[in-house]
């Protein structure tokens, strides 16, 4: 019930700003603000509640007949991987709303609209994470377009249209290879239900699963997104407002791994194994071409979006290395991801809202004129780049490590990526906030206190886990565990202080 009572405070909240006059624009951000702290305290204390050790795979359960000719049932429920996950969405949604507080459409559209788009979507997200109903996880996947296609299309820069178009036809495209997958995995299974856990196991034969894996993989590739399926992200990203960007790399694109996790390893473990070499192959390409190309850029919100490419690449990695350390780290991976490169984003919109530019040239010294924002600048930089002492390099180091005692090539090339993020970060941040003053940025205001209390959340959280990664870990870890048991998978045995005997005694 619980997980009902956070999805219903955002649609209401949505329902009631979207029913308000164009003219108070002002109790709409007051009410979306409220109503998203509100959902926060629902995931706090939903939280505090979870029991991570328990026997059952799901907790605060919902099941109610839905559409019974299928089988189908609007159930929902949460493990330690959908906890995590639904509390980043609770985190992030309320720093955009004080971040996006002065959003203007382009045209003559109201901003309430905006918050409005805002408070669905975090419906939608929580919706996708916490249901337990193949069918319905399908519907929450394909719904949540809608709000970020509006987002993108009408309060988005420049090329809007063109970006929304592009990343509603790539997300479409993926979503009707999904629902053909999902047919087919309700006709071949034979159960006459969608439910998740009465689904595990049930498809033996092999060319099956490798036919049904590929119509999940490649819908959760391009939503990820893997190259070469990611070319909508640098567009969608660049050109969707701040708040919007923030939300879509943050959040919504973790549905791609988080399906890789939830769906395709459990349902379809033997196809799961046979392409892993492909998709481990595809993560390394997409850390070092992404990060190649996020050298090169000179728009910050296209440069932000190729470091996301990369970073996904090192969640692939550690979920398809089939060890519990990988799998652990890709999922707090998303977790931090979801922290640093939101509040990378909201730091560069504060930015692009005083200089009303996005291109890196138009910046320079911003440090000298606003040290509090130069100095955000550099945490949330240092966080994307996985400094030590931030939960980034946690994540990073779980994931090469947990990689490299199954897989040891693609855990060394996938290094290289580290030194790439160090390059394109620290560029980015020696070019716009250090040197001299370009004459526009003197006028420069420093971080107000709106901003402030935006930022302050998610990299105080980028810090504290970096420091004390444990309580999340603790949650997330016997999910993995369970994960990897349904994948018919387990840890590689330890090597360390094995000798040459026993080594051929064992084989």
């Amino acid at each position: 019930m619980i997980i009902l009572i956070m999805g219903l405070i955002p649609l209401v909240g949505s329902i009631v700003v979207g029913a308000l006059p164009a003219s108070r624009v002002l109790l709409a951000k007051q009410i979306t603000l409220a109503a998203s702290i509100a959902t926060l305290g629902v995931a706090i204390g939903m939280g505090v509640a979870f029991e991570a050790n328990s026997a059952e795979r799901f907790q605060f359960t919902l099941s109610t007949e839905w559409i019974r000719s299928f089988g189908s049932s609007f159930a929902l429920g949460v493990d330690g991987i959908a906890l995590v996950l639904i509390a980043l969405v609770a985190v992030l949604v309320p720093a955009v709303v004080l971040a996006s507080w002065h959003e203007q459409a382009p045209g003559q559209r109201s901003p309430k609209v905006f918050f409005a788009l805002l408070l669905l979507l975090e419906v939608m997200l929580i919706g996708v994470f916490s249901a337990t109903d193949v069918l319905l996880f399908y519907v929450f996947f394909e719904a949540m377009l809608v709000p970020m296609y509006f987002l993108i299309g009408s309060f988005g820069g420049p090329r809007r249209q063109y970006a929304a178009v592009k990343f509603f036809l790539y997300s479409l495209l993926g979503g009707l290879l999904m629902l053909a997958a999902v047919i087919g995995l309700y006709v071949s299974a034979g159960k006459g239900t969608f439910a998740f856990e009465s689904l595990i196991g049930a498809i033996s034969d092999s060319n099956t699963q490798k036919l049904l894996f590929l119509g999940f993989f490649i819908a959760f590739a391009i939503k990820a997104p893997l190259v070469p399926f990611h070319t909508w992200l640098p567009d969608a990203g660049a050109e969707a407002p701040i708040g919007g960007a923030a939300l879509l790399v943050g959040v919504l694109d973790k549905v791609g791994t988080f399906g890789f996790i939830r769906y395709c390893l459990p349902l379809f473990p033997d196809a799961s194994r046979y392409f892993a070499p492909m998709v481990l192959v595809l993560s390394v390409i997409g850390i070092l071409y992404a990060a190649l190309l996020a050298m090169g850029q000179q728009d910050m919100k296209r440069l932000v979006a190729y470091t996301s490419i990369a970073h996904f690449g090192f969640i692939g990695l550690g979920i398809f290395a089939f060890t519990t350390q990988g799998m652990s780290g890709a999922v707090f991976y998303m977790v931090n991801h979801g922290l640093s490169t939101g509040a990378l984003f909201l730091v560069i919109g504060v930015l692009i809202a005083r200089g009303g530019s996005r291109m890196v040239a138009d910046y320079g010294g911003v440090a000298k004129v606003a040290p509090m924002l130069g100095g955000v600048f550099l945490l949330a930089g240092l966080s994307s780049l996985a400094l030590p002492g931030m939960s980034t390099f946690i994540s990073e180091f779980l994931v090469l490590v947990g990689t490299f005692t199954r897989h040891k090539a693609y855990a060394a090339v996938a290094t290289v990526g580290i030194i790439f993020a160090a390059i394109y970060i620290l560029q980015l941040v020696q070019r716009t906030m250090h040197g001299p003053a370009i004459e526009k940025v003197k006028a420069f205001k420093d971080l107000s206190g709106r901003e402030a209390w935006a930022l302050a959340p998610l990299l105080a959280l980028v810090i504290f886990l970096g420091i004390y990664p444990k309580p999340v870990l603790d949650v997330i870890t016997p999910a993995v565990q369970r994960t990897m048991q349904d994948a018919h998978q387990s840890d590689p045995a330890p090597t360390v202080g094995v000798t040459a005997e026993q080594k051929a005694g064992n084989r």
